[in-house]
């Protein structure tokens, strides 16, 4: 495993609506380049919102977290965005793709967004991506005509046409029959062993988690295993 690109260090997080609820206490956690991590822990037990944290969506929260070796503490909303976009690549449950865009308008989203290559360039990445998860030839189809499975791998094109330093993935087999779970963790594990992609999912599925590199156990806000 190579350098830290994920580090949280005491984290705390507090709901407030009705009452003052500790949601997360004292996290901390470092992820590595080139690691295939899972969290796991029963539903509310603080992995979601974990996730949430990690990955820049919510500020709302006592300590520190670096990505990549930088402090997202006290960044603007669109600093954070942009990093967002550039380094942090997501793989939901849900896929999130525009039905009424070809596969490869999809995949070119976010590197369109990033505007760190013209259009051109970026369309070829995009197929590169398509070339590097089999699904080529998906390339000209809507997304409203695909099938789960191959919704879910577009959707790990689109994570990562920018080259990020991490993709999080929240429960991204939750909504997949056991075919196409599997393929899309076969892709995880190449992805972390041919590509030293560092991936960091949430997942309820143990034998999901317990085939990875690192299983995060959480109860009640805490971390109970697996820390590093």
């Amino acid at each position: 495993m190579g350098d830290i690109i994920l580090e949280a260090r005491n984290i705390n997080k507090y709901f407030h609506d009705p009452v003052e609820v500790k949601a997360l206490d004292d996290i901390c956690l470092s992820v590595r380049k080139g690691e295939f991590a899972t969290i796991t822990g029963k539903s509310g037990c603080g992995k979601s919102t974990l996730l949430y944290i990690l990955s820049t969506m919510d500020t709302d929260y006592e300590g520190e977290l670096l990505i990549d070796g930088e402090p997202m503490n006290g960044k603007s909303e669109a600093t954070l965005a942009g990093i967002r976009n550039g380094k942090i690549g997501f793989v939901f449950q849900f896929h999130y793709l525009l039905n009424e865009f070809s596969v490869l308008q999809n995949v070119m989203l976010p590197g369109l967004k990033l505007n760190r290559f013209p259009p051109g360039e970026v369309e070829n990445r995009a197929m590169a991506r398509l070339d590097q998860l089999g699904i080529r030839l998906l390339a000209k189809r809507k997304a409203y005509q695909l099938s789960g499975g191959e919704k879910q791998r577009v959707a790990i094109a689109r994570a990562l046409i920018n080259d990020p330093c991490i993709i999080m993935g929240d429960e991204p087999t939750g909504n997949l029959d056991k075919k196409n779970g599997e393929l899309v963790f076969n892709i995880f594990r190449d992805l972390a062993a041919d590509y030293l992609q560092t991936l960091l999912i949430v997942t309820h599925d143990e034998t999901f988690a317990s085939r990875t590199d690192r299983t995060i156990r959480m109860e009640d806000g805490k971390i109970m295993d697996g820390q590093l």
